[in-house]
């Protein structure tokens, strides 16, 4: 059944309906967070350098590469499911433990930008590269943009830089991070300004009912949107983690991808 945006969301009160905003009708239908669902024709984590990670190529003809950004306290595992869609769909994905989670160990800081860039670096050479990211993940995707020279970038639930240093300070946040370190990041790469420099596509995910990270950060971001073909997706049930793991959201992501730079 094709994927169609239903009527547009209705705006905050007080504000008008951004044009770049759609409501959409996500499934819902999480998979199994947890252990390594990778697609069978990964070789599994590697260790090369800082950064473990698992590689996943199409069997067929490849269009594109994607980088996947997990979130805070998160692993590449976690986001097995949309490796393997991505892959079905002809794209090379690598996903990477991020410094401070799973195999990678070690503190997050301030090299998380550079892990980014090297993450991209992993893909075959020549491929347009795109993002995704989600939370802390969506953060990171949009504030490295420029550097990995991205093609594209989906954005799921990001993370604001001050929702991010307030985690870290009350502990909330949960990552092995040099605090120092991650916080002097996190006020050097303000979101807001970060996006409207962005040249790109840009789709921006969000579940209204999302409790972690409020969808409001989602539709003020959609304002400083400059691409033609960026958008936001908001869908009006589901919670902080819903999105990242639809299967109708990820099908949603990858067809406009292929749009975007296929």
């Amino acid at each position: 059944m094709p994927l169609r945006p239903k009527d547009r969301a209705p705006a905050p009160p007080g504000k008008d309906a951004d044009p770049k905003e759609s409501l959409w009708d996500f499934e819902w239908s999480r998979t199994q967070l947890g252990g390594d669902g990778r697609p069978p024709i990964s070789d599994g984590t590697v260790r090369e350098g800082p950064l473990a990670h698992v590689l996943d190529l199409p069997v067929g003809a490849t269009w594109g590469g994607m980088v996947i950004l997990h979130g805070a306290g998160s692993r590449k595992e976690n986001h097995a499911d949309m490796a393997a869609a991505a892959t079905a769909a002809g794209l090379a994905v690598v996903r990477y433990d991020m410094r401070g989670h799973g195999e990678t160990g070690g503190m997050l800081d301030e090299r998380a930008i550079d892990d980014v860039a090297a993450a991209a670096q992993l893909l075959p050479a020549g491929l347009p590269v795109a993002l995704r990211g989600s939370s802390m993940g969506g953060y990171l995707a949009l504030i490295s943009a420029s550097a990995v020279g991205a093609a594209a970038v989906v954005a799921v639930c990001p993370a604001h830089a001050p929702l991010l240093a307030r985690g870290l300070r009350t502990g909330r946040l949960e990552v092995a991070a040099d605090t120092a370190a991650l916080q002097a990041l996190l006020a050097a790469h303000p979101l807001e300004a970060a996006v409207a420099e962005l040249e790109l596509p840009v789709l921006i995910q969000h579940a209204a009912g999302d409790e972690q990270v409020p969808v409001g950060g989602s539709r003020d971001l959609a304002t400083r949107l400059r691409h033609p073909a960026s958008r936001l997706d908001v869908s009006p049930d589901g919670d902080h983690r819903s999105v990242q793991h639809d299967p109708a959201a990820q099908a949603a992501a990858l067809a406009w991808l292929r749009e975007a730079i296929g």
